[in-house]
């Protein structure tokens, strides 16, 4: 029945190829069954318990989806940057309450399927140029690896120069965080699949070794409750007009991290067919399910992970792959003792962060830096992220400046006219909003 519904043998495969697969995949994103429920539950005011359990349902759904539908070895979960934005930028610093954020984005959720049922969706991706694509990926991976410092005490703040790097160096804190980057740092360079994960592992050991991370008190228990996070968005409230920014923030970087994902990683399993992505509507689906139903159980924005590739090179070439990804986020559920002990501790969570940033910038060898006309929008889009602490602050000078830069270089036809008139909303929300 597996080898019929998944065309195993199609794509020369076998289910023993397609579950080691799976659990490589896991294994490289499992970090955010620890980051997510730190972000949004210990700083962003959320249950920690109940976000563990929406982080790892939404995960498992949205991937089940996309092994089921699309047939394709691609895992979701909630994304790295969204998290981070959701919790600093609106919650915290916008002062919104987590139920309206949660709102905004199950409506960019459900703009996300509107746009996957047309062909608005394909006009709305030509229309944005290649080098801002790539830069709002580089800016978000600059703006969590600054939280990454920030939150490890690496950085601080300053009275003549804004930040500066501490001065205590010596503490357990920083010298476990930086124990846990050339940790992990090590993984990586060696191509060790998971080598995030395990690196959050062996920190946590060392620092429950010298005293610095709290001793998780069991190993396994029944998952936590999700009640305090269950259908508690507030979709009314998201509706406020000061929001609009906010979801679309929400939209656009789901939109593209899901179609830059979904072409990297078919590419790199040799599933394209004529430079095409086959069932693409049916794998955008999925990513829009899996953020409407995340946002009713309780986390942020759903998109698909580039940490499939890994599963890809581990053999993976089908949906079965993703099945049992998905298996492997409910089997988490029943972990959270562990998660519990070590997901407050900024030692641990930090690390992560500022690797994964690291990855992220690499998308900045793709923007061409020798026009200005393409340079420019590119670098303030990236670099007004970590300068604001935003993310949507970031996509929206982007969004002005790429236009005003073409016409003057004589290349307004360059421009295409989506983009005039998302510059013009920008404007307009800077300056009533």
């Amino acid at each position: 029945m597996l080898e019929r519904f998944f065309g195993l043998s199609t794509h020369k495969t076998n289910i023993r190829t397609e579950a080691l697969a799976g659990l490589t995949t896991f294994l490289t994103m499992a970090y955010i069954l620890v980051v997510n429920p730190f972000f949004l539950g210990e700083l962003g005011g959320m249950d920690m318990g109940a976000v563990f359990v929406a982080t790892a349902l939404a995960a498992a759904i949205g991937t089940l989806l996309m092994g089921l539908l699309a047939n394709y070895p691609i895992a979701l979960a909630p994304g790295m940057g969204l998290n981070a934005y959701f919790t600093f930028y609106v919650v915290l610093g916008l002062g919104i309450p987590w139920e309206k954020a949660l709102g905004a984005v199950f409506i960019s959720g459900a703009i996300f399927f509107l746009l996957t049922l047309t062909k608005v969706r394909e006009a709305i991706i030509n229309s944005i140029p290649a080098g801002l694509k790539h830069a709002v990926s580089a800016g978000i991976g600059l703006f969590i690896a600054f939280i990454g410092l920030k939150n490890a005490g690496i950085i601080i703040a300053d009275e003549a120069t804004a930040v500066a790097l501490t001065n205590d160096l010596g503490s357990p804190g920083v010298l476990l965080t930086i124990f846990g980057i050339i940790v992990t740092l090590f993984f990586l360079i060696k191509k060790v699949n998971g080598g995030i994960f395990y690196g959050m592992i062996i920190t946590a050991i060392i620092g429950w070794i010298f005293g610095v991370v709290q001793t998780p008190e069991q190993i396994f228990s029944l998952p936590p409750s999700i009640e305090p996070t269950f259908l508690k968005l507030d979709l009314k409230g998201a509706l406020d007009i000061g929001l609009f920014t906010i979801i679309f923030a929400f939209l656009f970087v789901d939109l593209f991290d899901t179609a830059g994902t979904l072409v990297g990683v078919a590419n790199q399993a040799n599933l394209l067919k004529d430079n095409k992505l086959p069932r693409a509507g049916k794998a955008l689906f999925a990513d829009s399910v899996a953020t409407m139903a995340g946002a009713a159980l309780g986390t942020s924005t759903v998109t698909s992970y580039i940490e499939s590739s890994a599963g890809v090179a581990a053999g993976g070439r089908t949906g079965l792959t993703s099945v049992f990804t998905a298996i492997m986020f409910l089997v988490a559920v029943f972990f959270y003792p562990i998660v519990k002990a070590v997901a407050g501790v900024a030692a641990i969570t930090s690390p992560a962060l500022i690797i994964v940033g690291i990855l992220m910038v690499s998308s900045l060898k793709e923007i061409d830096w020798k026009g200005l006309d393409e340079a420019v929008p590119a670098f303030l889009t990236m670099l007004m992220m970590p300068l604001t602490f935003s993310i949507a602050t970031g996509i929206s000078v982007g969004f002005i400046a790429y236009p005003l830069v073409k016409i003057f270089a004589g290349k307004s036809k360059e421009v295409h006219p989506i983009m005039y008139v998302l510059g013009i909303l920008f404007v307009i929300k800077f300056i009533f909003l």
